[in-house]
């Protein structure tokens, strides 16, 4: 790519995280692979996030910072800021957060090799059923969530996406909570999904981050309500034996919530996964059984029968 057009629009949103964001944009200009433009879309902070983001675009030519006429909130602004990207892979990366160095190299490389998959995806452990990369269709996406360790318990950061393809599944839904889950679940209904080798960045945890608001509670609660809905609509890949048993393994997730909540003394929370989950009393009687997951689901086969990447 030449440099008017990077390779990779690195995205990060920001709102005061004048403790953060220096290290945040320090690992991303340290990257083994070069050609990526970093943009910061701020939204409103008070403390001096954007003075320090300036800085960094004097420096660097190849970061952009854009502010806000207004706070639009979390995913409103991920929206925003994926309006700027040029080039032809985007991906978000938090101002909280720490790129490792090889993070964009490990990304991209396999992704380009695997032109049927929409966007790749790490996460801070190895993949079971391994070795990485695998190349995941809707149906073992779904056995993966619902029949194995789970793929949908991922952030916004976890992913490289094909600009254009992002661009055609809609993008985040503009919501305050929950939007990244909302998204998985319905791309990964939609196109393939590629998985990569984890442990690429370091994920942040503070108590002013936007996971640990207690809004959480409820908007996982309504995203529960969605996931259910497509586990019982014509887009969910699974059928048969394995729909029914991902049914069973959801009520029990729900369930073990609801009882979580309870000995914490969040009644309201509790009471949200009733009212949300969108299970209905004779799901609950017919679905609600000790979870059955292995290991391998969701691994796409190989010769002789064993599994491992395609």
């Amino acid at each position: 790519m030449s440099a008017a057009t990077p390779t990779i629009s690195v995205l990060m949103t920001s709102f005061n995280r004048e403790a953060y964001i220096a290290e945040a944009i320090e690992s991303v200009l340290a990257q083994t692979f070069g050609d990526f433009e970093l943009i910061i879309c701020d939204d409103g902070s008070t403390d001096e996030t954007v003075t320090i983001a300036n800085e960094y675009a004097r420096r660097d030519a190849r970061v952009r910072v854009t502010l806000n006429a207004e706070n639009l909130g979390d995913y409103a602004n991920r929206r925003r800021v994926a309006e700027f990207a040029r080039a032809p892979f985007l991906k978000y990366h938090d101002s909280d957060d720490v790129m490792y160095a090889h993070c964009l190299a490990v990304m991209l490389e396999p992704l380009r090799r695997e032109p049927s998959a929409a966007f790749a995806v790490s996460a801070s452990h190895a993949w079971p059923g391994g070795p990485a990369p695998m190349l995941l269709t809707p149906r073992l996406a779904y056995e993966r969530e619902y029949l194995g360790g789970g793929l949908f318990q991922l952030g916004p950061a976890a992913a490289l996406f094909r600009t254009a393809q992002f661009r055609a599944l809609g993008g985040f839904p503009d919501v305050p909570h929950a939007a990244d889950y909302l998204f998985w679940l319905r791309a990964c209904a939609r196109v393939n999904v590629l998985l990569v080798p984890g442990d690429l960045f370091y994920y942040r945890v503070h108590a002013g981050q936007e996971a640990a608001k207690p809004a959480n509670d409820l908007a996982f609660a309504q995203a529960a309500g969605v996931a259910w809905q497509m586990l019982n609509s014509s887009e969910c890949p699974l059928t048969g034996e394995a729909l029914a048993l991902a049914k069973r393994n959801f009520a029990f997730v729900q369930a073990r919530g609801m009882y979580r909540f309870v000995r914490r003394g969040k009644l309201t929370s509790a009471l949200q996964i009733v009212r949300h989950s969108g299970l209905s009393m004779s799901d609950w009687v017919r679905y609600l059984r000790p979870p059955r997951r292995t290991r391998d689901a969701g691994t796409p086969p190989r010769a002789g029968g064993s599994v491992a990447a395609t």
